[in-house]
C-alpha cells in the first residue's frame, strides 16, 4: 500500500497512522477500511488487495467529473469502472455509434464492452449481440485441429464466451445462442451483411487487415452500436500486412459519432507485475527504435 499509494503507514495494534499527501492518505485510509470489512466475508487474498489498490491509485489520477457514478447492470452482476479511463470508455460506448478501446491486455476493454452489450440486450435497446474476432493464430498453427468449423474457431472466441457466462450464466447464454439472439463468429463471416438493431463487438482488432477493418465498420446498420477493442503492440499478422486498427486510428480521428479511448499500463487490473512487464517492453522497443534511427 505504501509503494502503490505513495504514503507511509505506521501501526500499533489496530491503530494506524498514515503520512503523506492529503489525497493519498485519505485513499489509503479508505482502502484499509474496505479491506478490513472484506475479512469478515472470507480470506483476504493478494488478488483482492491488488484490485482495491489498483482502483484507488486510479482514483488519484481522475480528471474533472470524477465524482460521477457510472455502472453497468446485468442480470448477474453490477460492473463498475476502475479509474478514469474505464469510466470514460463506458461513457463513450453509451454516447457514440462506434467506440474504440485501444491498449494493453488486462485493462478491461473486452469485459466492459461485453457488459455494455448485455445491458443493452436486457434493456431491449438492441435485438441481438454479435461478438466477432479475427481468427489469426498467435504464432501457432491450429488449422489442422480435428472437428467441424464451430469447434475449430471456438478457441479464438473463448474470452468472449467467458465474459458472457459470467454475466448471463451458462444455460441462458446457450439458449440465446441457439435462438441466434447472441452470435459469436469469426470476422470473415461478417462480409456481405448489414447488422441492424445490434450490439457488435470486434475483439482483437489489431489482427484485422486494413481491408477487414473497413469491411467490418461498414456492416453497421440502423439502431446498432459497435465497439472495437485491441492492442496495437501485439499484432499477429504477417509483417507485410499492416494492422487495420493502427490505420483506423489515423483515418477516423475526429470523425463525428466515433470515439477512441486509449488505455495504458497503469490501467491494467491484473497482477501488478503485468504493468511492469508492459512498461519494460515499451522501454525496450523505444530504445531499439532509437538505435535503429
Amino acid at each position: 500500500m505504501e509503494q502503490r499509494l505513495g504514503v507511509e503507514i505506521n501501526n500499533r495494534g489496530n491503530l494506524f497512522r498514515i503520512l503523506g499527501a492529503p489525497d493519498a492518505t485519505k485513499s489509503a485510509g479508505d482502502v484499509l477500511e474496505r479491506l478490513y470489512k472484506l475479512t469478515s466475508e472470507g480470506t483476504l487474498t493478494p488478488a483482492k488487495v491488488h484490485l482495491h489498490l489498483q482502483a484507488e491509485s486510479l482514483v488519484l489520477d481522475r480528471d474533472t467529473g470524477a465524482g460521477e457514478t457510472i455502472a453497468v447492470s446485468t442480470r448477474r452482476a453490477v460492473v463498475r469502472p476502475r479509474g478514469a479511463n474505464q469510466r470514460n470508455y463506458l461513457q463513450a460506448i453509451r454516447s457514440h455509434d462506434i467506440s474504440f478501446g485501444v491498449g494493453p491486455a488486462g485493462t478491461g476493454k473486452t469485459y466492459l464492452a461485453v457488459a455494455c452489450a448485455v445491458e443493452a440486450l436486457e434493456s431491449e435497446r438492441v435485438r441481438r449481440l454479435v461478438l466477432v474476432r479475427p481468427a489469426v493464430e498467435a504464432g501457432e498453427r491450429l488449422g489442422f485441429l480435428p472437428g467441424d468449423m464451430s469447434q475449430k474457431i471456438d478457441p479464438y472466441l473463448r474470452p468472449l464466451y467467458d465474459a458472457l457466462y459470467e454475466m448471463l450464466g451458462f444455460e441462458r447464454v446457450a439458449k440465446l445462442i441457439e435462438r441466434s439472439v447472441i452470435e459469436v463468429a469469426p470476422l470473415a463471416f461478417m462480409r456481405g451483411r448489414t447488422l441492424n438493431e445490434s450490439f457488435i463487438i470486434l475483439d482483437e482488432g489489431q489482427n484485422t487487415t486494413v481491408e477487414q477493418m473497413k469491411m467490418f465498420l461498414t456492416r453497421i446498420g440502423f439502431g446498432s452500436t459497435a465497439v472495437v477493442t485491441g492492442d496495437i503492440t501485439q499484432v499477429d499478422l504477417p509483417r507485410d500486412r499492416p494492422s487495420g486498427l493502427r490505420q483506423v486510428i489515423d483515418v477516423l480521428a475526429g470523425t463525428e459519432g466515433i470515439s477512441f479511448t486509449f488505455f495504458r499500463s497503469k490501467d491494467v487490473v491484473r497482477h501488478p507485475v503485468v504493468a511492469r512487464i508492459l512498461d519494460a517492453y515499451d522501454s525496450f522497443d523505444q530504445g531499439r527504435a532509437g538505435s535503429d534511427g
